[in-house]
């Protein structure tokens, strides 16, 4: 079983069946990291950027089988694995990444993977968070998530735009997929959340075009991963928002 809970889920909604040729559809470390784990005949790794690309090469070069590969490309390019299908699609937090890479384009997504997928699709996503909470948690998550879309947009980059389950619900029954499960996980996050979202800020910041704003900001970087990681350790942890994962498959 996946030591993650929602990659242990999907194989537990998998069971027996035949995980085959495997298409991870916006693939990063973590999920790669899960794909690799598994019994499949080959799979096909899908990422944005050349960069992460190399990156995941470097990383799982031990791992990747003659007849695995990653590749770097566009899902608003027709041509990509023109005429492939796969037995098992994953759609691991798809939606809320291709807003930086293809913009407008996520209501369509799902009828874009359609003809590749050949048995289910997986979906797995991010609640998107509510404007307030009324638990410190919470609190401190919607500030995280504050900070890091400001540096992100500072830096003249494009934010993650995540989905909620109901419009992804609707978005598949009408790009011609029945669900046949879907479930909402309550998240609970720790130290490395806190620490990789501040490192997410940092990154920005010298793309910031004024000095002092950026020195400001990294004060507040320094100033709030200290006031969560406190938080993290007085609490266990930071519980607040839900991810989702659904098997969908073609109609």
């Amino acid at each position: 079983m996946a030591s993650d809970a929602l990659f242990a889920h999907i194989e537990k909604l998998q069971g027996p069946s035949h995980w085959g040729a495997l298409l991870d559809a916006g693939t990063g470390a973590h999920s790669l990291r899960w794909v690799v784990s598994l019994p499949t005949d080959r799979w096909t790794a899908v990422t944005g950027e050349a960069g992460r690309a190399k990156s995941l090469e470097r990383e799982f070069k031990s791992s990747i089988r003659e007849r695995d590969r990653i590749l770097v490309g566009n899902w608003t390019d027709p041509l990509l694995l023109h005429g492939e299908s796969h037995d098992v699609v994953l759609a691991d937090y798809l939606l809320g990444a291709i807003d930086g890479f293809a913009p407008y384009f996520q209501d369509r997504m799902f009828t874009r993977l359609r003809p590749h997928v050949a048995g289910v699709l997986y979906v797995v996503g991010l609640e998107p968070y509510p404007d307030e909470s009324d638990t410190a948690a919470g609190r401190l998550v919607l500030e995280i998530s504050r900070l890091v879309n400001a540096c992100i947009l500072l830096a003249g980059h494009r934010m993650f735009r995540e989905y909620p389950l109901d419009w992804v619900l609707r978005n598949l029954e009408t790009s011609g997929y029945v669900v046949d499960d879907a479930k909402m996980f309550p998240i609970h996050r720790g130290p490395r959340f806190v620490k990789e979202q501040m490192d997410v800020c940092r990154k920005k910041l010298p793309c910031i075009a004024s000095p002092s704003l950026a020195r400001e900001l990294e004060a507040a970087i320094e100033s709030l991963q200290g006031r969560a990681l406190a938080q993290c350790e007085a609490e266990r942890g930071l519980r607040f928002g839900e991810d989702y994962v659904l098997r969908a498959r073609p109609v």
